[in-house]
C-alpha cells in the first residue's frame, strides 16, 4: 500500500481512477541517467563569479544566487545539526524561526560555548557543517575559558552605550578586561594601498553617481553598459506586503556579443552601487576628509582579483577615487562580518573595552558569539563602526578585508522581440523588461526602521526618480535626468531560457515575483496558440487585489490559462502546491506528453519544496508509484529537461 501525506482530491479536473486524461501521442521515453553536478555559486571576498570559462549561449550555467548564503543552505545546516548525535545531545535542538524571515534570522548556535560544543559533538562532522556557512578554517574550535565574575582577577567591562552596539545582541558573558584569550585571529595582510596620483592621472573622470568605473568588469571583454530606463512603474498596490516594480530598459545600443542575443527566459546582471548614505557614514566614521573622498588616487593591489569582478589574480595599479571604491567595489551591507574584519577593527580601537570585545569575537572563547553574528540578522559595515566608535582603521586597510560587491541577477519578464514591436515605440529601439521585488530587513536605528537590499533598494530609488519625474511632466526622464541601469547581458542560457521552446504543452508554477519570467513565455507561446501549444499557469499571491503582478497583461486568453492562488485570503487561503494537486490531471498529462515541460520559479523554501512534494504526490497517485519511485521519476524528468525548477 502506498503511503503519502497528501492525497489527490477528486474534483472536476482530477480523477485518480483516470491516471492519464488523454493518451499522449508517442510519449517521450524516459531513461535513467546519472545526475550532473554544477557549481553556479558566487564567490564574495575579493573573488569573482564562478562562471564557465568557455560557456556558450546554449551551455552557460544557470543564474547564480544573488546572496552569498541562501535560506535553503542555512536551513539545511539547521536540519543536519539537529540530527547530529541526537541520542547524546542534552541541549534543545536548534529551532527554525518564521519561514518568512530572512536567512540571517535563523539562529544556529546556542548561547554559550558549552552549548555549541554539545551541539557539534566531539567529532568533526558538525564543525564541517558550520564551517561552510561561518568563517572557515577551524571556525568552530570552541573553548570556554572565561573566568567567573566572582574571580579576584575579574575587571568588568563598560560596554559601549549606543543603539548600534545594542543591536548586535552580543553575548559576552563574564568577559573582563584582563581575560586571557586564545587563538586570536592574526592581523590580516594589507592587499590594497593608495598612492598620490601624478598630474596626468589626476585628470581621471568619475561618474560615481551614475556608473561604475571601467575596471568593474563582470563580463569580459565587455564593460558594464549603462542602459537607459525607458519606463518604470509599480506593479503592486498600496498595502501590499512587498513592493514590486516593473522596468522597461532600452538596450538598443548594447554592444554586440558574439552573435548572441537577449532571449525569452534569460537573465541580466545588474551592478548596483552602495547607497550614498552608507558610503558617507563610512567616510565620516573613518575620518576621511571631504576633499579627499573624490580626489583621484592610484590604487595598488597585491596579486588578487579585486577590485575587478572577473579577472586574474594579479597585481594592479588603477586610477580611481575613494568614493568609487566604496560605492561600487565593496559590499557594505549584505554579507556577514568576518574575523579578519573584526580583527582589523580591534587593532585600531582606542577604547580598551571596545578592543577587548572585538578581540574576543575573533578568539576561541568568543566563537559562539561570533557564530551568532554570522548567522543572525544582517549587519552592515556602518553599523559596526557606529557600535565601536573608537576604531578608525585606514581606508586602504579596510578595503583589504571587505568582500567584493557582486552583481545581482534578474530574469527577463518579456520576450524581447515582442516588446521591440510594441506600438508607439520609436523605430529600431529594443527593450527588455524585468520585475524586481523590494527586499527589506530590520535596520538598527529603530524598531520601525527598515533598510532595503543592495540591488532592490537601488532599483527602487531609480523607479521613484523616474515615476516622480514623469508625474511632474518631465519629457523623456531617462534622457533628461540621465536615468540608466548599469547592466550586462550576462547569463542568457539559465535553466528557464535554455529549456524553453518546442511545441509541447507547458505548465508554469510561480509565486510572487517568480511569475515574472513566465510572462515572456506566455506572450511568446500565445502568438501561435493551437492544440499542441497548450499552456497552464498557476500563480501564487498573498492577495490578488494588492500583489498580483501583471494582472490583465497576459493576452486575450489569460482567463483560460491562469489559476490564481491566494495565501492570505480569509476563509479560502491556499498555496500553489494545493493547486498543483488539484490540477493533477493537467500535471500528469503535461509531463507525459511529447516535449511537455513543467517550470517552477520562486523561493526554494516553502514554495519550491511544497511544489516538489505536490509533484511527487501526483506521480504516486496517477502513476501508481511509491515515494522513492516518484522522486526518481521527477529526477529523471529534471535530467531530461522536462522539469525545470529555478528557485532561490
Amino acid at each position: 500500500m502506498l503511503h503519502q501525506n497528501h492525497s489527490i482530491p477528486t474534483t472536476a479536473t482530477s480523477h485518480p481512477d483516470d491516471p492519464v486524461p488523454r493518451e499522449p501521442q508517442t510519449a517521450k521515453v524516459v531513461t535513467l541517467a546519472p545526475s550532473k553536478s554544477s557549481n553556479n555559486s558566487l564567490r564574495s571576498s575579493h573573488e569573482s563569479l564562478a562562471w564557465s570559462e568557455n560557456s556558450s549561449d546554449s551551455e552557460a550555467p544557470s543564474t547564480p544566487n544573488t546572496e552569498p548564503t541562501s535560506d535553503a543552505q542555512v536551513d539545511e545546516v539547521v536540519d543536519k545539526l539537529n540530527s547530529l548525535n541526537a541520542a547524546s545531545l542534552e541541549t534543545t535542538p536548534v529551532a527554525k524561526k518564521d519561514p518568512s524571515a530572512r536567512r540571517a534570522s535563523t539562529t544556529l548556535i546556542s548561547e554559550d560555548a558549552d552549548g555549541i560544543r554539545k551541539l557539534l559533538g566531539d567529532g568533526e562532522t558538525g564543525t564541517k557543517l558550520i564551517e561552510k556557512y561561518c568563517c572557515g578554517g577551524g571556525c568552530c574550535l570552541v573553548q570556554s575559558a572565561i573566568p567567573e565574575a566572582t574571580s579576584t582577577d575579574f575587571t568588568p567591562l563598560t560596554v559601549p552605550d549606543n543603539d548600534a552596539f545594542r543591536s548586535l545582541n552580543l553575548k559576552i558573558g563574564t568577559l573582563s578586561l584582563n581575560t586571557e584569550l586564545d587563538q586570536v585571529q592574526p592581523l590580516p595582510p594589507v592587499t590594497a594601498t593608495f598612492e598620490t596620483a601624478d598630474e596626468p592621472a589626476s585628470k581621471h573622470t568619475s561618474r560615481v553617481d551614475k556608473a561604475p568605473p571601467t575596471f568593474v568588469q563582470p563580463h569580459p571583454p565587455y564593460h558594464v553598459h549603462s542602459a537607459p530606463v525607458h519606463h518604470a512603474r509599480e506593479l503592486t498596490k498600496p498595502g501590499a506586503e512587498k513592493r514590486t516594480y516593473h522596468f522597461d530598459i532600452d538596450v538598443t545600443d548594447y554592444p554586440e556579443e558574439g552573435g548572441t542575443d537577449f532571449k525569452v527566459g534569460g537573465a541580466i546582471g545588474i551592478c548596483p552601487p552602495n547607497a550614498d548614505e552608507l558610503v558617507n557614514d563610512v567616510f565620516d566614521h573613518l575620518g576621511v576628509p571631504k576633499f579627499l573622498r573624490d580626489k583621484p588616487v592610484v590604487l595598488k593591489t597585491t596579486a588578487i582579483r579585486w577590485p575587478t569582478i572577473w579577472g586574474d589574480e594579479v597585481e594592479r595599479s588603477l586610477t580611481t577615487t575613494r568614493r568609487e571604491l566604496l560605492t561600487w567595489c565593496v559590499d557594505l551591507q549584505s554579507t556577514p562580518p568576518t574575523k579578519q574584519f573584526l580583527r582589523l577593527l580591534a587593532e585600531y580601537a582606542e577604547n580598551p573595552t571596545e578592543k577587548k570585545i572585538l578581540l574576543y569575537l575573533t578568539s576561541a572563547q568568543g566563537q559562539a558569539a561570533f557564530c551568532d553574528l554570522r548567522t543572525g540578522g544582517h549587519i552592515t559595515v556602518p553599523q559596526f563602526l557606529n557600535a565601536f566608535p573608537s576604531t578608525r582603521p585606514p581606508l586602504d586597510r579596510l578595503l583589504s578585508v571587505l568582500p567584493q560587491l557582486m552583481p545581482r541577477f534578474y530574469s527577463l519578464s518579456n520576450d524581447p522581440h515582442i516588446s521591440s514591436e510594441r506600438p508607439g515605440l520609436p523605430g529600431g529601439r529594443r527593450l527588455i523588461e524585468m520585475a524586481v521585488t523590494i527586499h527589506e530587513d530590520q535596520d538598527w536605528h529603530s524598531s520601525e526602521s527598515k533598510r532595503t537590499g543592495v540591488g532592490s533598494g537601488y532599483l527602487e530609488r531609480l523607479a521613484h526618480k523616474f515615476i516622480e519625474a514623469e508625474t511632474s511632466g518631465v519629457v523623456d526622464p531617462a534622457k533628461t535626468l540621465d536615468i540608466s541601469v548599469p547592466m550586462f547581458r550576462g547569463l542568457m542560457a539559465n535553466p528557464l531560457s535554455r529549456q524553453f521552446g518546442g511545441d509541447g504543452p507547458m505548465m508554469l508554477v510561480g509565486a510572487g515575483v517568480g511569475m515574472a519570467p513566465f510572462r515572456g513565455f506566455i506572450l511568446n507561446r500565445l502568438k501561435n496558440a493551437n492544440c499542441a501549444n497548450k499552456i497552464w499557469l498557476v500563480q501564487g499571491v498573498r492577495d490578488s487585489m494588492l500583489d498580483e503582478i501583471y494582472r490583465g497583461e497576459l493576452g486575450a486568453h489569460e482567463a483560460d490559462i491562469k489559476r490564481v492562488v491566494q495565501s492570505r485570503r480569509a476563509g479560502e487561503a491556499r498555496y500553489v502546491q494545493d493547486e498543483v494537486r488539484m490540477q493533477a490531471d493537467v500535471v500528469w498529462f503535461v509531463i507525459n506528453a511529447l516535449d511537455g515541460r513543467i517550470f517552477v520559479c520562486g523561493s526554494s523554501k516553502g514554495m519550491g519544496e511544497g511544489v516538489y512534494r505536490a509533484l511527487v504526490d501526483v506521480a504516486m497517485e496517477k502513476g501508481n508509484l511509491n515515494q522513492a519511485e516518484a522522486e526518481d521519476f521527477w529526477e529523471r524528468k529534471r535530467e531530461d529537461g522536462q522539469y525545470i525548477a529555478e528557485t532561490w
